[in-house]
């Protein structure tokens, strides 16, 4: 009961946190970040501000958490999270945006890997299904997000819309502080060893390494995908109520699939699961630039999102059933460190990109870069085909 209790408790939290985080970004980032005259090439840059500090602090917040427990890591996180939004309403200019973003950005850095790691460590024989649970359950607030963003930026425009992240950050915080995370053992964790010697140990591992490129580069499509779908379909003339739709429909087959693809791959292995995902998630991308129409793009988007659902409900699993000594911590800091150089590198990549040639050769490019990491992980050696527990 203790387990679920705290599994119960972090997915609310994360639900609550996550609508505020991604509020503040689908569809409303680079909606505002157009509206303050940026072209974009300048939108990447925006949109890649938050994924920054997860390069920087993923890493560290791991090792730290092995050392000194989930509680003020989580803490620390969830207080990003309650006072981010408010910044927001003093923005006017697209340098100001990205330094909020910029601040941003650590909330879900250290809350994700914290979080990560935790689940790893409490549910060595249910790994990937504890931790598809609350990847999907938080996800529903992240759902929910692009629905409810894109309803208060068509009613009362942008400042709306923040108010909306401040109030759900805030209740964030609140549920956070009540959530026992340190009711778990202390992180069985080598105090002998230093960080360097256990950030080494998970380097040399090449399964994680893969694992953790893969994940990266899915992120880079995914966050690309998020960006500026959103501006492809305004430009359109589609409504931003509609734009809200798209993008929380992808985000809903994401929270419907992700515990049973996570439970699938408890039971047969994490590799063709992956696998699928990357070319499910190619093709769909692929398919995009070709249809302006609703209907089709609907159905086109949910695909990349059951690909996404599919890559990343076995991507963290697998690293944490790689994990020695108790460093779970250590595990998902590098596997989050390498998947935000590949979310940070996507809507700058893209941008360029579009601003170059236009949007069917920016997507096609991505789905590309999917089909490649597919091939790659298909001939990268022999991974474990079955979990292998710690």
């Amino acid at each position: 009961m203790r387990k679920l209790s705290f599994l119960t408790a972090i997915s609310l939290t994360g639900a609550l946190a996550l609508l505020s985080s991604t509020m503040a970004k689908t569809p409303a980032l680079p909606l505002f970040a157009q509206s303050l005259g940026a072209p974009p090439e300048l939108i990447g840059w925006a949109v890649m501000a938050s994924t920054v500090p997860g390069i920087l602090i993923s890493l560290p917040a791991g090792l730290l958490r092995d050392r000194l427990g989930a509680r003020p890591l989580l803490i620390a996180a969830l207080f990003v999270f309650a006072t981010a939004p408010f910044l927001y309403l003093l923005v006017h200019t697209i340098g100001e945006l990205a330094i909020v973003r910029f601040y941003h950005g650590f909330a879900t850095a250290i809350f994700g890997t914290v979080v990560g790691a935790e689940i790893a460590a409490r549910y060595p024989e249910s790994r990937g299904h504890a931790l598809g649970i609350y990847s999907s359950v938080s996800t529903v607030g992240r759902s929910i997000a692009p629905f409810l963003g894109g309803a208060l930026i068509s009613a009362t425009g942008f400042p709306g819309v923040y108010i909306g992240c401040a109030v759900a950050g805030v209740l964030a915080l609140s549920l956070g502080l009540r959530t026992g995370g340190d009711a778990a053992p202390a992180p069985a964790v080598d105090r002998n060893t230093t960080g360097a010697s256990r950030t080494a140990a998970v380097l040399a591992d090449r399964v994680v390494l893969v694992t953790s490129l893969i994940e990266a580069l899915q992120y880079l499509v995914f966050g690309s995908v998020e960006a500026f779908l959103a501006i492809y379909a305004e430009q359109r003339g589609w409504p931003a109520w509609t734009i809200g739709l798209l993008l929380g429909t992808q985000l809903g087959i994401v929270v419907l699939f992700k515990p049973r693809l996570g439970a699938l791959s408890d039971r047969l292995g994490r590799r063709a699961l992956i696998l699928t995902g990357l070319v499910v998630g190619a093709l769909s991308v692929a398919a995009l630039p070709f249809t302006a129409r609703f209907g089709p793009l609907l159905l086109i988007n949910a695909a990349f999102g059951a690909g996404f659902a599919a890559t990343t409900a076995a991507t963290g699993a697998l690293v944490g059933d790689r994990a020695r000594s108790g460093g779970f911590g250590a595990s998902m800091g590098v596997l989050r460190t390498i998947m935000d150089v590949g979310q940070a590198t996507g809507p700058v990549l893209t941008g360029a990109l579009i601003g170059a040639s236009g949007y069917r050769l920016a997507f096609l490019t991505l789905a590309a870069l999917l089909a490649a990491g597919a091939l790659a992980f298909t001939f990268s050696g022999r991974g474990p085909i079955r979990a292998t527990g710690p």
